[in-house]
């Protein structure tokens, strides 16, 4: 899905409620740019489970940051390398409580992230989020909004990278400038009834 649709307002926030309430949303990562041919924008693939509601994971839903993993093909187009995409894959498993795959060579990742073999969260890559803070959240489903961001050195970038993320970041203040707007406007529209 479209970046958009974790957190925008009217009839999509009633769905996305209703799901999280449900207990039906699992697993959300965030994919960079360029990842698409005919698309260049960034996207969220959302894993739901209807059986979730049986198990712990009840009231919780896994929030993986993975538009710092890829694999640069040109200066266009990205993909997942089978390393990482195990890798993410591996993340899910130890949140499900499932044993891990190393085939596909993720052990180095592995080590350098989760080196006890159990799940945690890390700043910048992943986090477990309970029901409670995704209301807090007005039930957003961006991941950026719980990761959080890793602590790094600064390094030498793509200007161009860093630009579409301060782009990316822009667009999403933007639409909670709007959201705020519709709030205020409607409020202020309601005490003038009240007159």
């Amino acid at each position: 899905m479209a970046n958009s649709a974790s957190d925008a307002r009217q009839s999509e926030l009633e769905i996305r409620q209703k799901m999280i309430e449900d207990n039906l949303v699992d697993v959300m990562i965030s994919i960079g740019s360029n990842f698409f041919y005919t698309v260049t924008l960034p996207c969220t693939l959302w894993f739901l489970d209807k059986g979730k509601e049986k198990t712990d994971r009840k009231d919780k839903v896994l929030f993986i940051d993975a538009r710092q993993i890829y694999n640069q093909i040109d200066r266009a187009h990205r993909d997942f390398i089978p390393e990482q995409i195990e890798f993410i894959s591996n993340i899910v498993r130890l949140y499900r409580g499932e044993d891990i795959e190393t085939d596909a060579g993720s052990e180095k990742l592995m080590k350098e992230h989760f080196s006890k073999g159990k799940y945690r969260d890390i700043d910048g890559l992943c986090k477990v989020a309970i029901l409670r803070e995704i209301r807090g959240h007005g039930y957003s489903l961006n991941p950026g909004r719980y990761v959080g961001v890793a602590e790094k050195e600064e390094e030498d970038g793509d200007f161009y990278e860093r630009l579409e993320e301060l782009n990316e970041e822009l667009e999403r203040l933007n639409t909670e400038a709007r959201d705020l707007e519709e709030r205020i406007a409607d409020n202020v529209a309601k005490l003038l009834e009240q007159e």
